[in-house]
């Protein structure tokens, strides 16, 4: 039997990870045995551009976490290495440890995860993972937005010169 000091740090332990779960929007669970100093170092310096909490946890500890949270189907992942990911964006964490998953083949796995309190199973990770980041959607979604217009001042500027009237420049914008 540990002694009070050891379990009140477990307790806290457990306590904050509750919390941490409870907060975040989703999570993902990975096995990340046999890989590199360097390989793990690169992995966290993409969690903290993506703005993903990533650590690694004991299973018991991670398993009265998720207990907590009501996530007791992930109880059955919890063997071996596990490293967990955190984020608010759903799709952060999947697509960040898919592409490691990719890249490292076979040395780093994705147990499972969970999303707005449930647990999701691999088919689901890797569908978010396929998801691009928020600026690309953006990006795409604003260059179909402005197609349209791009397309129209192309055509006026065509019939223009077709018409004899010189191609004018724009203005530089100052």
């Amino acid at each position: 039997m540990p002694n009070a000091k050891v379990l009140s740090e477990k307790q806290a332990i457990v306590a904050e990870l509750t919390e941490k779960v409870q907060k975040a929007t989703a999570g993902v669970l990975v096995d990340y045995k046999g890989i590199t100093v360097e390989e793990d170092t690169a992995l966290r310096k993409e969690c903290r551009e993506n703005g993903i909490d990533y650590a690694v946890v004991k299973n018991t500890l991670l398993r009265f976490a998720f207990n907590n949270n009501g996530l007791s189907e992930l109880d059955g992942v919890l063997n071996g290495t596990t490293s967990l990911a955190l984020c608010d964006d759903p799709v952060a964490p999947a697509r960040v440890m898919a592409d490691y998953a990719k890249k490292l083949n076979g040395k780093f796995e994705i147990k499972g995860g969970f999303m707005d309190g449930k647990v999701v199973d691999l088919n689901t990770i890797n569908a978010l993972a396929s998801i691009p980041a928020l600026p690309v959607l953006q990006a795409q979604f604003l260059g179909t937005m402005l197609a349209p217009i791009t397309g129209l001042a192309v055509v006026l500027k065509q019939i223009a010169e077709q018409k004899g009237a010189p191609a004018e420049e724009a203005p530089a914008a100052e």
